[in-house]
């Protein structure tokens, strides 16, 4: 289920603050130097620097 526009347009990512972009089951922070994937789990994104997937 996707996100909506309008929260994908005030989310950021917890680490650096760059903005967040919708990939399948998760968000990608958009910073090359960052780059954390966070996990939406039932609709609801969880933000947390814990939680996130490391770049490969």
């Amino acid at each position: 289920m996707p996100l909506e526009a309008a929260l994908l347009e005030i989310l950021a990512c917890p680490a650096c603050h760059a903005p967040l972009e919708e990939q399948e089951t998760e968000l990608i922070c958009t910073s090359a130097d960052c780059g954390l994937a966070y996990p939406v789990r039932d609709g609801i994104p969880v933000l947390l620097v814990d939680e996130a997937r490391r770049p490969a």
